[in-house]
């Protein structure tokens, strides 16, 4: 049977329900809390409690959401402090408190109380408990409500103090950037530490650390500017995840040094690596609250780190500057949380999904605590992330992970070489993931390579191949993909004839650029993808609505170059089919991107397929529209290729 025509146990239901995720783990006394992701409950975050004996119950009924839009990604969207769980609600975006505590709560009947007001367009992230002054100071983002005849005004950004006297009265602590993150209190709460930065950066550009005493009345004093900014890097230094020992030391993440590494600040107001290493030890903010380092009581710092893709746990000493690699299967870390000696986090790896470790840090033991459910596949479906590296145009180097087609029963045939889809991550400030994953296996158990590419403008490299994709969004990274492609086709690896391309957000950029100006791909699959930069640049939201100053030049200065990099303007370029994939709630690429490419293709009686979802924002959750863009994907790339359907 010819590869791409292979039957799988993987189908379209399944690889959606496999979609799930664990996220942000914290402890509040003996009970471990986390929010679960969960295509089967519509793709609802649950909030979910762990005690001591191991036993686990939801602390909100569904359909309760738990998420954030700040920023429309959202971040950190609870806290739990002395049995109180503090979240914000998906719906209104209101903080809501419960009383874990209650015995009703142990029932899913209790009434969680509001405690911000019921103002429109008031959103929250990042919520942490201020016990000296009775409040919440979490990350506030205000929209504001359009006029009739005024210029539309970009939402306001700042730290909110929010009362829990019951008032609902919410304070800006600290105002006047565009944009803020991590706020976080010393132990004694007598300092705030916190991140701003400011249009046209992103906060993995350029961003300020600044730290300030907390006086009597809660208010913000003595204000001072500890790293980022240009101090240090004339190209700018991105300062990330602030955060206290037990001792009230300050730490954070800086990549002054050209990676992201780890910083103390001393008694005499000097900032010292923790642990020099040609590593990234934090990924770029999407994200708010994102955390790859947390304090233990023993002086340690659990950490995770990447390099060459592949990241690993570790404990730093930072006394005698030494590094402790904790040994497990996985190839992902994230967001680390610690309590005394005990560090949790969530992990993956090419076998299995979404997990959660709990970590001894005075013995580096460590244990699975929750694994969210998998398919139960034979091995023979999982194939192997191979890393590989090959020479760019201009003889840089870019960086990808191939997977060979697996399947326990079927094997190409004679003289054979497998249809390859190459992949290309969002951002595009990102990365791809080795972990497992249904976008992958339900590909290489049909008979189909795939190539996850990092390609130039990636993080894990350092801040140098960060930058590079700086002016070249629309040529690096589609130079790299296509370098990337006939790389593995001269070696065997994929039928240079049967090459595919799909991409989601800035990855369905990649992949519409590349079908335009690039003869290489039989054709490609735009998930809420951009053909019109321009457009984008006065259609988005204000967290990215800079983004592309930076990526291709200042708008509208560089006009003319976003017309040559952008694929509507160059539709009699591109010849091929295109599925594309489309929410039409979606804010951050609004759906007319991938209507105006429609239908300049389909004016040129191009083969086109246009699948929209209606109450679908920027990705997908409903696990039936999630399936259901495997099935179409499947049946387009199988029509393209002239290859039989042995399945759904």
């Amino acid at each position: 049977m010819p590869c791409g025509s292979w039957p799988s146990p993987i189908t379209p239901e399944l690889a959606a329900s496999t979609a799930g995720a664990i996220d942000w783990p914290l402890a509040d006394g003996d009970i471990l809390y986390w929010i679960e992701t969960r295509p089967t409950e519509g793709g609802r975050s649950a909030v979910v409690a762990q005690a001591p004996d191991g036993t686990r119950r939801d602390l909100l009924p569904a359909p309760l959401n738990v998420r954030s839009r700040v920023h429309e990604y959202g971040g950190r969207p609870y806290a739990v402090a002395e049995g109180v769980l503090y979240f914000v609600l998906q719906d209104d975006q209101r903080i809501y408190c419960l009383d874990t505590r209650r015995p009703d709560t142990r029932h899913s009947r209790a009434f969680p109380v509001a405690i911000t007001p019921a103002e429109r367009g008031l959103r929250f992230a990042e919520p942490g408990l201020d016990r000296r002054h009775n409040r919440l100071l979490a990350i506030g983002e205000r929209h504001h409500p359009d006029t009739a005849n005024g210029p539309k005004r970009e939402p306001t950004n700042f730290i909110a103090a929010i009362a829990l006297d019951g008032s609902g009265a919410v304070d800006e602590l600290v105002s006047g950037d565009d944009f803020y993150a991590y706020p976080s209190l010393s132990p004694d709460g007598s300092q705030l530490a916190w991140i701003s930065w400011n249009h046209p950066d992103m906060p993995w550009d350029r961003t300020h650390l600044w730290l300030a005493d907390i006086g009597a009345d809660g208010a913000c004093r003595n204000v001072r500017h500890i790293a980022g900014g240009n101090a240090v890097c004339a190209t700018g230094e991105a300062v990330l995840q602030p955060g206290w020992t037990a001792s009230g030391e300050l730490h954070f993440v800086s990549d002054r040094s050209g990676w992201w590494n780890l910083y103390r600040l001393t008694a005499s107001g000097a900032t010292v690596a923790v642990f020099p290493l040609a590593a990234e030890f934090a990924t770029p903010l999407w994200s708010l609250g994102m955390s790859t380092w947390a304090a233990c009581a023993n002086g340690q710092l659990a950490t995770a780190y990447t390099r060459n893709g592949l990241w690993r746990l570790g404990l730093v000493d930072p006394t005698t500057r030494t590094l402790k690699g904790i040994d497990t299967p996985h190839t992902e870390f994230a967001a680390l949380a610690a309590a005394g000696n005990r560090v949790w986090c969530v992990a993956a790896s090419p076998a299995h999904g979404s997990e959660l470790l709990e970590l001894d840090a005075s013995s580096g033991a460590w244990r699975r605590l929750h694994q969210l459910g998998e398919p139960g596949l034979d091995p023979g479906f999982l194939p192997a992330p191979e890393s590989f590296h090959y020479a760019t145009e201009d003889g840089t180097e870019a960086h990808g992970f191939y997977y060979r087609p697996a399947h326990p029963r079927c094997t190409p045939l004679p003289g054979e070489l497998p249809p390859l889809i190459a992949l290309c991550h969002g951002g595009p400030t990102g990365a791809t993931s080795t972990a497992y994953s249904a976008k992958v296996r339900f590909w290489t158990s049909r008979g189909f390579a795939v190539a996850d590419f990092n390609y130039r403008g990636s993080t894990g490299y350092g801040r140098a191949y960060r930058d590079a994709l700086r002016g070249r969004w629309g040529l690096a990274d589609v130079a790299d993909v296509v370098a990337g492609v006939r790389h593995l086709a001269a070696r065997g690896r994929a039928d240079p004839a049967r090459l595919l391309i799909r991409g989601s957000s800035a990855g369905g950029y990649t992949v519409l650029a590349a079908l335009t100006f690039a003869d290489v791909f039989r054709a490609g699959a735009s998930l809420y993808g951009i053909g019109d930069l321009e457009a984008l640049a006065r259609d988005t939201h204000k967290f990215e609505s800079r983004y592309l100053d930076g990526l291709v030049g200042p708008w509208p200065a560089a006009r003319e170059r976003y017309r040559a990099r952008s694929p509507i303007h160059h539709v009699a370029q591109l010849d091929c089919p295109v599925i594309f994939f489309q929410g039409l709630d979606d804010k951050v690429v609004p759906p007319n991107q991938t209507l105006a490419m429609v239908a300049a293709l389909r004016a040129r009686d191009l083969p086109v397929v246009y699948v929209p979802f209606p109450g679908e924002g920027h990705g997908f959750r409903k696990p039936e529209h999630v399936a259901q863009v495997f099935r179409e994907e499947l049946a387009f790339y199988q029509r393209v290729l002239g290859l039989e359907r042995a399945d759904a």
